[in-house]
């Protein structure tokens, strides 16, 4: 069983919303894989808590993640699995808005970038933030920018999963680090309001 090599714990919020909002978007033509992304240890379930570090170990020691402001490690807030549905279903509804939107060259370079196994994560992450960056630019949007930017990398995910569903781990588990890399504060919020 491959394990999500990528992950380090902390990126639980990310993994939830990516996840749900995949399962919520309409014209997702690889629905019945993503419950193998749990079997692969890439998403986690709050109940079951179970997470792999970035060595690929499965971690059951209890300890919450968090993230580091100022140098110090500040525990993420508890996830209620209802809120992340409830945010994911609302932003795949605009990911449905904005799919025609973007061009197939987009998702067609994504793909070849993710087919190459010798590019590193940080150079396909890299892509990956250039292309949605581009997008975010280029698709005229009354979306606060952030919100815009984020929905439009999940829905890379979901163009380039549904191009070449074997991709879907990689581009899960890029997407995530992409996602909590630039928005975990901004989910954080989300998820307060």
């Amino acid at each position: 069983m491959e394990q999500d090599i990528y992950s380090n714990g902390s990126d639980h919020m990310e993994r939830m919303l990516l996840f749900a909002f995949l399962a919520e978007s309409s014209g997702c033509e690889f629905q019945e894989q993503l419950p193998s992304l749990q079997s692969q240890g890439v998403l986690c379930s709050v109940k079951d808590a179970l997470c792999y570090d970035s060595d690929g170990e499965l971690q059951t020691d209890g300890n919450r993640s968090g993230h580091l402001q100022n140098g110090e490690l500040v525990p993420d807030p508890e996830v209620n699995e209802a809120i992340v549905r409830t945010i994911a279903a609302q932003l795949a509804e605009i990911g449905d808005q904005l799919d025609k939107q973007i061009k197939a060259k987009v998702v067609n370079d994504l793909v070849q970038h993710f087919l190459n196994e010798n590019l590193p994560r940080e150079e396909i992450t890299r892509c990956l933030s250039q292309a949605v960056e581009g997008l975010a630019r280029a698709i005229p949007s009354d979306l606060e920018q952030e919100k815009a930017m984020l929905v439009l990398a999940m829905l890379l995910t979901k163009k380039v999963a549904n191009q070449m569903p074997s991709l879907l781990q990689r581009v899960f588990s890029t997407t995530v680090n992409y996602i909590s890399q630039h928005f975990h504060n901004y989910i954080v919020r989300m998820l307060r309001e």
